[in-house]
């Protein structure tokens, strides 16, 4: 097993964890302090132990909420961070920067704002395509000889950058998309991750809400929201994914759970190196995925499942052309 695993013990971490993007980032005008605080409390209080953020959440905004969160709980929980994606405050704007001295700038300043002396796992948030995977990697390695990080982790990466990573250093965790209705990993990164033996953590496990079955159109979301650049929730699409959502709810409904937990349940059921971090702004939603944690499936419900919102299903590619331009993960034909 990976490193990520022996981490997750040390805590007693359910396999489970959380994303704290949402609380500050992505999904429109972000949650007011005090309210995003009450609701990391009691994520931590309900038994959630891996906490992940990154430098561009909230434009630092992220970090510095968990860093009053989780003070004198350091040592209780597996802290994740992320670098080389950050928004520049003079040109507004989000910059890809894989060089070796940004990244050891960037984690420096998360330090700080996590109010700790090293990160658990520390991912290069996107391969800056005008830096080699390799010079990234060496500049990490060189934070994991200076004990300011743990481990080392890539995010939105190809199998094949993996391996081209790993031979300058281990890799702990690569943390890509990965849910029902987004399966790139399947193409040649999970094979990759098990020969490493590196953590797959799955973001968006419930695809940006929508296999939780609550979002029953998109003219609601904030003017923020990621989700209206994203070809999925498109008007065109978004109907025609929601039709093929019945046969899930009625599956999820037959066992006896929650939408939302059957997708969890699903992922977990792919491998025990498979570590879903769904984000919710909502304490009652984040007790209902981490009671996902203990659901098994059967081998009957995991076959149904597997043949619903299947890639030749789904309609729409999950990113815009622009988005695509900065990430390396595999695509389907």
């Amino acid at each position: 097993m990976s490193t990520i695993f022996s981490l997750l013990k040390e805590v007693a971490a359910p396999a489970i964890g959380l994303g704290c993007m949402n609380l500050s980032h992505g999904y429109g005008n972000p949650l007011a302090e005090q309210e995003a605080l009450r609701a990391l409390d009691a994520a931590f209080d309900m038994g959630y132990r891996h906490f992940d953020t990154a430098t561009l959440y909230g434009a630092t905004a992220n970090e510095k909420l968990l860093g009053k969160a989780l003070q004198g709980k350091r040592d209780q929980i597996l802290l994740a961070s992320k670098c080389g994606m950050a928004m520049d405050p003079e040109q507004g704007k989000k910059v890809i920067d894989g060089r070796p001295d940004t990244l050891q700038q960037q984690c420096e300043d998360s330090l700080r704002r996590l109010n700790t002396d090293h990160l658990d796992v520390y991912y290069l948030h996107r391969l800056d395509p005008q830096v080699s995977i390799e010079e990234s990697t060496g500049g990490l390695a060189r934070l994991v000889e200076q004990g300011k990080i743990r481990h080392i982790g890539l995010s939105e990466i190809s199998a094949a950058t993996l391996r081209r990573a790993r031979s300058e250093h281990p890799i702990a965790a690569v943390q890509n998309e990965y849910s029902l209705w987004t399966r790139n990993p399947e193409i040649g990164l999970i094979k990759a991750c098990r020969e490493a033996n590196t953590a797959l953590v799955a973001f968006s496990p419930l695809g940006r809400g929508f296999l939780t079955g609550t979002i029953t159109d998109t003219v609601s979301f904030d003017d923020g929201d990621m989700r209206r650049n994203m070809p999925r929730f498109s008007a065109d699409n978004y109907p025609r994914n929601l039709s093929l959502l019945e046969n899930f709810k009625n599956e999820a409904h037959t066992l006896g759970v929650t939408p939302g937990q059957l997708a969890l349940a699903w992922l977990r059921a792919q491998g025990d190196d498979i570590l879903p971090i769904p984000g919710s702004r909502s304490i009652e939603h984040m007790r209902e995925n981490l009671a996902a944690d203990t659901l098994r499936l059967d081998a009957d419900s995991i076959t149904r499942v597997n043949g619903m919102l299947t890639v030749e299903q789904v309609a729409g590619p999950r990113y815009s052309e622009a988005q695509q331009r900065e990430i390396d993960t595999e695509e389907f034909a």
